[in-house]
């Protein structure tokens, strides 16, 4: 491209870091790349300290020059570029690891701003009493606080088998699923975890959960090809089926600790192979989503328990999170990348972007808390990545256009794996990803650690 400079409009949606209403288009070299235009916005700004910034150009960042971007997209030099800047996501800092005794499988937070916190209302006591949930293949739930302590365990009444998923309902109570086909509700506090019913329908490992206290619903997700619906009101639970109560005589079942046995809602069925992860549609309880080894992404209408919608894709998912913001679901899959995948019927394609960088299984998917676009995700090579969806790797227009990819903004290893490459992708497995305001990014493997990565 011949023309040297062109002139660029800047914005940002954040009032915070706004330049002065008067601040017109600038002239600037063709030649600058991000870093260059990341040092002219903070002289603009006069910041004290300088803000690291991350540039879109009609929904894309800038990861070349102004002038290979213009020449890539076909985009005319003469024309006033409408650039917005944001602050650029930096890598948090490891402040802590969680020592377990078997593999993690599973974890869930409790914060003001989690969830469950926000469920709680004013009997979430608030700062300092954020609380982590950690569930392992010894078959033991444990509560932590953020100094590493663990305030409780889970004993006679659980488990008895890996335990592979857990959430917090609210301030006082548990949710966990097993390899034993059970889901059990516990009461906790700082003190003890205590089993209040277990909760019987399944008839292979119980491998997911989601949950929704406003609705009293929870969701599994079952190695015996069904999703699970389950009311945390234990009454409302029918009486568990007789064939799948466990034999009197098994003693590995035996403990001092009796609780009582309730059944399912209503079991869904519709999925060829082990469903692998479920989740509610965020602005709609009624709605949900699951994933399934038999390549396909189902939407059920929980209200009268159909499936109404089911798209097929290339490879096995095994994972699965709403991003509603973009209304689109993103799935992790055995392939070691994410589709992004729009549910909805009027779509014309299927998949709308594909992620690409894990080298393994991506086993779990973590929105961000503050970011519609923005989400991590835990994979069997050992690594969590963070994705922002507008960084489009190739392809032309927005991320409603087919056959756009994209990279991770960046990664995160595991706690002790170094600079240690893993062979075929076999890395130190993470199991599990969570995102929290307060905790940071929190990740789980078999490597035994709850891995916790907080912002700098």
């Amino acid at each position: 491209m011949s023309t040297s400079q062109v002139r660029i409009q800047l914005s940002t949606r954040s009032p915070d870091i706004e330049l002065p209403e008067d601040t017109g288009p600038i002239l600037v070299s063709t030649e600058l790349r991000r870093y260059q235009l990341s040092t002219l916005v903070n002289r603009l700004l006069e910041t004290e300290q300088p803000v690291p910034f991350e540039f879109l150009i009609n929904g894309q960042f800038l990861r070349t020059s102004i002038d290979e971007f213009l020449t890539a997209n076909g985009i005319s030099a003469e024309t006033t570029l409408n650039v917005e800047y944001v602050r650029a996501l930096v890598p948090p800092s490891h402040v802590a690891s969680f020592e377990h005794d078997d593999w993690v499988s599973s974890i869930d937070l409790l914060s003001s701003t989690s969830a469950a916190g926000k469920w709680a209302g004013k009997n979430f006591a608030g700062a300092g009493n954020e609380r982590l949930v950690s569930a392992s293949y010894d078959g033991l739930l444990r509560l932590w606080n953020q100094s590493k302590e663990v305030l409780a365990t889970s004993g006679d009444g659980g488990h008895s088998g890996p335990v592979k998923s857990v959430k917090f309902l609210d301030h006082s109570r548990l949710v966990s699923s097993s390899v034993d086909r059970s889901v059990r509700i516990w009461n906790y506090n700082d003190s003890e975890i205590t089993p209040k019913v277990e909760l019987l329908g399944h008839t292979a490992s119980v491998d997911r959960l989601a949950v929704h206290t406003p609705s009293q619903r929870i969701l599994t997700a079952s190695q015996d090809h069904t999703v699970g619906i389950f009311s945390s009101d234990i009454k409302s639970n029918p009486s568990a089926p007789a064939h799948l109560l466990p034999n009197p005589s098994n003693k590995r079942r035996k403990t001092s600790v009796t609780v009582p046995q309730r059944g399912a809602l209503s079991l869904l069925a519709g999925h060829t192979a082990p469903v692998s992860d479920v989740t509610f549609k965020p602005d709609d309880a009624t709605v949900a989503y699951s994933t399934s080894w038999d390549h396909t992404l189902k939407t059920w209408d929980l209200a009268t328990h159909s499936c109404v919608d089911t798209r097929a894709t290339s490879h096995p998912l095994v994972s699965v999170a709403a991003l509603p913001q973009l209304n689109l679901v993103a799935a992790g899959t055995t392939a070691r990348h994410i589709s992004l995948i729009d549910p909805r019927a009027s779509a014309t394609s299927i998949v709308a972007m594909t992620l690409r960088g894990h080298n393994n299984a991506v086993v779990s998917l973590a929105p961000s808390p503050d970011n519609g676009y923005v989400f991590a995700s835990g994979g069997h090579d050992g690594s969590v990545r963070v994705w922002d969806v507008r960084n489009a790797k190739a392809g032309n227009g927005g991320i409603a256009e087919g056959g756009m990819t994209g990279e991770s903004i960046f990664v995160l290893e595991r706690d002790g794996q170094g600079e240690k490459k893993p062979v075929g992708g076999e890395g130190i497995k993470v199991f599990g990803v969570q995102w929290d305001e307060a905790w940071g990014i929190v990740s789980c493997g078999e490597d035994k650690k709850v891995q916790v990565n907080q912002p700098r």
